[in-house]
C-alpha cells in the first residue's frame, strides 16, 4: 500500500511543514506515542513518523507507528502500521488526495489497506483528522488484549 506522493506529478503539492510541526507537537504529547521524528530531517520534513509505546501492545505486536504526510493543498495521508511478531503487517490509511479510482477523501481498510472506501469527516482540519485517527487506534489496541486473552 503506497501513500500519495509528495508532489511529484503535482497531485498533492508540496509538504505543509508548518502543519507537520504542529502535529508533531500534538503527537509528542499523546501518552500512547513513544517517539516522533521527521524524515528526511526537522529542517525540511516531508514525513512525520510517530512510534507508539510498545508496552501498550501484547507480545504479538512488535511495533506500531503512524506515518503522517500533510500537503500545502490540504491533502493528507495518515498511515497506521503494526508490525506483527509473525512477520506480517496490519495497516490502514486515511487519505485525502485527488485520484481516479475513488473519492478524494477515502479510507484504506485493514488488514492490508488494499480495499478502499469513501470516507466522511465532519472536518478535515489537521487537529480534527489527528484526533479521529488516534480515536480509531485506541479500540485496535484494546482489541489486541481481548484477542490475546490477557
Amino acid at each position: 500500500m503506497n501513500p500519495p506522493g509528495n508532489g511529484e506529478g503535482g497531485s498533492t503539492g508540496p509538504p505543509d511543514r508548518q502543519t507537520l510541526r504542529l502535529l508533531e507537537g500534538v503527537l509528542a504529547e499523546d501518552p500512547t506515542v513513544a517517539t516522533t521524528e521527521f524524515e528526511p530531517n526537522g529542517s525540511e520534513p516531508t514525513l512525520l513518523r510517530a512510534s507508539f509505546e510498545t508496552d501498550r501492545y501484547p507480545d504479538t505486536v512488535e511495533a506500531a507507528r503512524l506515518d503522517v504526510r500533510w500537503f500545502a493543498s490540504g491533502d493528507f495521508s495518515m498511515h497506521y502500521v503494526e508490525t506483527l511478531a509473525d512477520g506480517d503487517r496490519w495497516e490502514c490509511r486515511w487519505d485525502r488526495h485527488p485520484n481516479p479510482h475513488d473519492g478524494r477523501l477515502h479510507f484504506h481498510r485493514p488488514p492490508t489497506g488494499d480495499e478502499v472506501e469513501a470516507l466522511e469527516m465532519a472536518a478535515v482540519h489537521p487537529l480534527d483528522v489527528t484526533a479521529t485517527v488516534l480515536a480509531a487506534v485506541e479500540p485496535r489496541i484494546e482489541g489486541h488484549w481481548s484477542a490475546d486473552g490477557s
